[in-house]
């Protein structure tokens, strides 16, 4: 807060104060309905959005981000606690804040730690396959709310205004900001009235409640809401400590990953830098301080931010006045919010989560890496056939399997000389030259445990497809490190190869790379030469074979 606060000017105030004003309209519905989602009263929803802002503030390094509770995060909770306890019950609005207070330590641990790269593990692709699995359920859920019953034995009443707001809601999604653009209104306005469109649905379903009286006819609202800030909450469950570590590893985790996806995204546009490990600190105290008001896990939301970055937010002051909105309104009169309907708040969360359905992901993953694609469906089919846990799970699992897959098989390719030059390329896109007793081959990867198996594999596989050799050239021009046992196996293909009487050489050798070397056996031992570059190495090795052409034709591809 002390840097933001130092660089503050006078001109800054009027968009923080209308961001403020725009977030706190929309946090009212929002929250309320995030915490039906977690399965709490309507209020912990509002609790969970006063504290935990200000306490980002103090910490956070986004200047927009606003951190609040979120669906996919209301879900997991929701999951984490229905084995544990009844919703709604004492117990489980303990176990909420329990989990709240377990997840924020976790965080701050990892900031203090500054370990917030571990998050570049969590690939995009089952980023958007969880967020896609998680929308669903989500939306799914919803469903017996928005029709006031299950299938086919709904309520009619329910039913209508649920499916009314949920038209609507569509429709200002869709359709209301290029005619609000037509009316004249900015670019910026226009999106505002579009994020404001749910308070407004939400306020109008309200008004034709009362007006019909249809809470007598059976539509169900949010109850009485009690007046005042949020006490001081130290309650925990001793019992329930153990059962809680996993999930809070695991909310804590998506936490992470969903707020520096929100905060990434703004500050590109605003040309900011973010600090990962600040991030961490800042929403493990925003979630601590959750748990100490009652209330449940919360992260940077996407939307949110979203609005109060379009409403003209400067800085975290825009959730500052936010915040203190929200806790007037707790402490005036809190009659009207007993009056909200839940078909109308259900129809806000099912139009929440279809925006996150990030098809669009999808269809780039399936033309680009088909890998990726099924890694994306399936942690969206986990989510929804195991759980959210199970599917978070499987995205890490399936993330840094891609990872090791790759790694463990790095591409290879047979060297040429382009005629005249003395560039080198791969043969199999290039019309390049080589010599029948020299095989230059270029490493694209480092050395490690993991993939030297394989590297020996193609060496030798070359050599046999290239029986004349009697010289073998390593360019290393992408290896930046060489573990022990790739040295290891570097020092027994320099040994078999010295007993069939052919060399081995290296040539463009990174210096930090070269000076691992230098501290082992392996230069003095080595059946041949380090040159400076591929092009000494094939004028410095001699040849009594002839040069020969490899293709007639170039192969039309601009990458090596």
């Amino acid at each position: 807060m002390l840097e933001w606060l130092r660089r503050y000017r006078r001109a800054m105030l009027a968009g923080d104060v209308s961001a403020g004003i725009v977030v706190a309209m929309m946090m009212i519905p929002q929250g309320m309905a995030y915490a039906l989602v977690a399965g709490l009263p309507p209020v912990v929803g509002i609790y969970a959005s006063i504290l935990p802002p200000l306490l980002y503030a103090l910490f956070g390094s986004s200047m927009t981000q606003s951190v609040g509770p979120m669906a996919i995060i209301s879900l997991m909770t929701a999951t984490a606690l229905a084995p544990l306890a009844a919703s709604g019950s004492g117990l489980y609005l303990v176990l909420a804040a329990q989990l709240a207070l377990m997840s924020g330590a976790v965080l701050l641990a990892c900031g203090l730690l500054r370990i917030g790269f571990l998050a570049n593990f969590f690939s995009r692709p089952v980023m958007s396959g969880f967020t896609i699995g998680s929308a669903i359920l989500i939306a799914l859920a919803q469903v017996k709310v928005l029709l006031g019953g299950e299938l086919p034995d709904f309520h009619v009443p329910s039913a209508v205004m649920g499916l009314v707001c949920l038209l609507a809601l569509l429709f200002a999604r869709n359709y209301l900001g290029a005619l609000l653009r037509k009316a004249g209104l900015r670019a910026t306005a226009a999106d505002i009235g579009v994020r404001l469109a749910p308070m407004l649905v939400v306020v109008a379903a309200t008004a034709l409640s009362v007006g019909l009286d249809l809470q007598a006819g059976g539509v169900a609202t949010t109850g009485a809401v009690p007046a005042g800030l949020p006490g001081l909450n130290l309650a925990t469950s001793s019992a329930h400590w153990r059962a809680l570590v996993q999930p809070a590893l695991l909310i804590g985790f998506m936490t992470f990953l969903i707020s520096m996806s929100a905060a990434q995204t703004l500050a590109l546009k605003r040309q900011e830098k973010l600090n990962s490990n600040y991030e961490l600190i800042g929403l493990g105290a925003a979630n601590i301080g959750s748990a100490l008001t009652g209330g449940f896990p919360v992260t940077g939301s996407i939307s949110r931010s979203a609005v109060n970055f379009a409403a003209g937010a400067n800085t975290p002051l825009a959730s500052i006045i936010t915040a203190a909105l929200l806790a007037t309104a707790l402490v005036a009169p809190t009659g009207w919010l007993a009056l909200l309907p839940l078909p109308a708040l259900a129809a806000t969360i099912v139009v929440a989560v279809l925006g996150m359905l990030e098809l669009s992901t999808l269809r780039t993953a399936w033309r680009y890496d088909r890998g990726d694609a099924m890694a994306l469906l399936a942690t969206a089919v986990g989510v929804l056939a195991m759980g959210v846990e199970a599917g978070v799970i499987i995205g890490v699992v399936l993330s840094m399997g891609t990872l090791i897959w790759r790694a463990s098989r790095p591409h290879i390719a047979v060297l040429g000389r382009i005629a005249g030059t003395e560039h080198f390329r791969n043969i199999e896109r290039y019309p390049a030259e080589t010599r029948a007793d020299m095989l230059m081959l270029r490493i694209d990867a480092n050395l490690f445990f993991g993939n030297v198996e394989a590297v020996n594999q193609r060496i030798e596989d070359e050599l046999r497809n290239h029986p004349e050799t009697r010289n073998l050239v390593l360019v290393m021009t992408a290896v930046s490190s060489i573990d022990t046992s790739a040295l290891f196996a570097l020092s027994e293909l320099n040994q078999s190869l010295r007993q069939h009487g052919i060399g081995l050489h290296l040539a463009e050798v990174k210096g930090p790379v070269m000076d691992r070397l230098k501290d082992s056996d392996f230069p003095a031992a080595l059946n041949g030469t380090i040159f400076l570059s591929a092009a000494m190495a094939w004028e410095g090795i001699s040849s009594a074979l002839p040069i020969r052409e490899m293709h007639d034709e170039p192969v039309p591809s601009p990458a090596d």
